[in-house]
């Protein structure tokens, strides 16, 4: 079945490229991933296909089962992936990645095998945000029990946008961070749809496949209504993006495509992109800064 090798991953060990390295708990599961990889490629019976891989929160390994090529993810922290598992076994498969087989206990996932050499962002932007506003669309369909529900994340956003603000400076302009607190304050008080939401679709999390022509990953799962998945669209290729006039029209694009109501996607847009802008702040991000503060200018002038 082959022998996992992840001793030469350096950045397994730098908490700017992997979550669990910052944490003393997570360093005792990096350390322990060779042999958790390697029991359950035998337990699933999963010969190993290719070098693993790894995101923020994650290691991957392409593997096979009986004959068929698939994913083997691990995630960590164990309530990360307990959260993602729930949301792909809502959707089956529509509309995102589907779900072969989990064990929550250990945060890990057999995955369907998409082409992570084609992700949403080979294709032209306009395009694009047609295609994930139709998967928008796609994934928001009645919500399990279980993933936080926006109107709370909102109200937290709300609590603690200003005091952020503050810490990091005040490197946003006060009066964008006030409206954008004031905003957060709206949406908590919304009562939302129910709806399952995809709270990290970005053009990176979109991927080609061959049972549809693009299936959404690594979902991020919330409850409530659909035009909380905007945000990230707007900002991750914001480079791309001349001038305002082009970023409205992004996201004029993307509610068309999903239907949402174009009033509460500005909203969310503007109250993720100062939260997300102070998040990178606070980890030093400064190329996420500079991108957030176009599109806040932008949304907050419409």
């Amino acid at each position: 079945m082959g022998k996992v090798d992840v001793t030469g991953w350096s950045r397994l060990r730098d908490p700017r490229f992997f979550a669990a390295a910052g944490d003393a708990d997570g360093r005792e599961w990096i350390d322990a991933l060779p042999g958790l990889m390697d029991s359950t490629c035998r337990e699933w019976d999963l010969i190993v296909a290719g070098p693993p891989g790894s995101g923020f929160h994650s290691m991957t390994l392409p593997v096979t089962r009986r004959g068929e090529p698939c994913l083997l993810k691990l995630v960590w922290p164990n309530e990360t992936a307990a959260m993602e598992i729930l949301a792909l076994e809502t959707w089956d498969g529509q509309g995102a990645v589907r779900l072969l087989d989990a064990s929550v206990d250990q945060g890990m996932m057999l995955l369907e095998q998409l082409d992570a050499s084609r992700p949403l962002t080979t294709v032209s932007l306009m395009e694009a945000a047609a295609i994930a506003g139709q998967l928008i669309r796609q994934l928001a369909i009645p919500a399990p029990p279980g993933p936080p529900r926006l109107g709370d994340v909102a109200g937290e956003i709300a609590d603690s946008l200003l005091s952020r603000d503050t810490r990091t400076g005040r490197t946003v302009p006060q009066a964008w961070a006030e409206d954008a607190a004031s905003l957060a304050r709206q949406l908590s008080s919304i009562r939302s749809g129910g709806l399952l939401v995809h709270t990290d679709l970005h053009y990176g999390n979109i991927l080609a496949g061959d049972r549809d022509p693009w299936l959404a990953i690594d979902p991020k799962p919330a409850v409530g209504d659909p035009e909380r998945a905007v945000a990230e669209l707007l900002w991750t290729r914001a480079d791309e993006l001349n001038s305002a006039d082009d970023v409205r029209a992004l996201l004029r694009a993307i509610v068309a495509a999903a239907g949402l109501d174009a009033e509460r996607a500005r909203a969310w847009g503007i109250v993720r992109t100062i939260d997300y802008w102070l998040w990178g702040l606070e980890h030093g991000l400064t190329e996420d800064s500079r991108r957030c503060r176009a599109v806040a200018a932008a949304l907050l002038a419409y």
